[in-house]
């Protein structure tokens, strides 16, 4: 079955091109290369003795072992195999035994940026393609009204399904009742507001005089009642979701400098292949005086919950698989989300008139 059909003459890419996409994170780069498949492209990544961090093909050009088995030294990634020593362009710098470099003795090098503790990575849509704009910016990690941490979680199940999720909120008083839920009519009645500029998609939904969920209980003295808001910003490489609640009628529910509790969530939504993806997540909150050991509770019940929607997602994807091609219904909840896929088709495309247009 062909699953990008062509596009005069050229076959639609599986995943927008010319695009930063999440890689990682800077914690993640120590001492040892890390080995990670994105866009379908098998990738090493490490950093240099002195502070730069790099991403090359994960094969070396002699007899093909992974370069992630290989180890860090201070000119680059020596090979495991023969002890090819390649800077962090590719090029190698050494062959042991041997004076002579062959020219072709080198390895396709990525562009990778490190940015607010966010590792990025530029996806071009021809070879050697370089980026048109610097990475995102994340300001909330260095932010010191806030504390945050965050994971890495391998799903099996393609990365738009990842982003349907994290786009329709109103799943949490069904999936998440131990966590970050609260009344399932609540949130499935919210008032839901849905615009878009270029190739962002917001959604920003209000629920006031609620009931506060477990986890804002734990981590924040309400006194009774709370407003709580929802505000999705969707972007082709990731989404930003800035949750929280005040004390009922204690503020406005338009302010951008509101009161109360606060969650930031950074959500790298970054395809593997086209159906397995990484996703790399932070949460960051701002501790309360009274409650200031809340940070690591919010982090674990952050986590708590995505596992939640993790088990969701990937068994949703399997019976897709089962049952194969049908057709869906679509309810209220579903703008968002369905504006986000117009936006990733319409990328593709966008991707494969590049490619065209380089083709001699």
């Amino acid at each position: 079955m062909n699953l990008h059909p062509p596009v005069q003459g050229v076959a639609m890419p599986a995943f927008p091109l010319n695009q930063w996409y999440a890689a990682g994170f800077a914690w993640e780069l120590t001492q040892a290369p890390v080995a990670r498949t994105l866009l379908g492209q098998p990738l090493v990544l490490f950093r240099t003795e002195d502070g730069q961090v790099a991403a090359l093909e994960d094969r070396c050009c002699h007899r093909e072992l992974p370069l992630s088995c290989g180890s860090i030294e201070a000119r680059g990634l020596r090979c495991g195999y023969h002890g090819l020593l390649f800077d962090r362009d590719g090029h190698c710098l050494e062959i042991p035994g041997q004076a002579h470099i062959p020219a072709k003795a080198c390895v396709r090098a990525f562009t990778l940026r490190e940015r607010d503790q966010i590792l990025w990575i530029w996806m071009g849509a021809t070879p050697g393609a370089e980026p048109t704009e610097p990475p995102p910016a994340y300001p909330v990690h260095s932010d010191p009204g806030y504390r945050f941490g965050g994971d890495v979680y391998h799903y099996e199940a393609p990365y738009q399904l990842i982003h349907d999720n994290l786009l329709d909120l109103s799943h949490l008083g069904y999936v998440h009742l131990k966590t970050i839920g609260g009344n399932a009519g609540v949130h499935m009645n919210a008032e839901l507001k849905v615009s878009q500029q270029g190739d962002s998609v917001k959604v920003v939904r209000w629920m006031p005089d609620s009931d506060a969920p477990p986890t804002y209980v734990a981590a924040w003295p309400f006194q009774g009642r709370i407003d709580r808001w929802q505000e999705v910003e969707f972007h082709p490489s990731h989404l930003r979701i800035w949750t929280g609640a005040m004390d009922q009628g204690v503020d406005r529910l338009d302010n951008p400098l509101r009161l109360g509790f606060h969650m930031h969530g950074f959500h790298g939504i970054t395809p593997e292949t086209e159906t397995t993806s990484h996703y790399f997540w932070t949460i960051a909150t701002n501790p309360h005086p009274q409650m200031p050991d809340a940070t690591q509770l919010v982090i674990e019940q952050t986590a708590a919950t995505f596992a939640e929607d993790k088990v969701v997602i990937e068994a949703q994807f399997r019976n897709q698989q089962r049952f194969g091609s049908r057709s869906v219904v679509d309810i209220h909840v579903d703008v968002g989300p369905n504006r986000a896929r117009r936006v990733i088709e319409r990328l593709r495309a966008a991707s494969a008139q590049v490619q065209q247009g380089a083709q001699p």
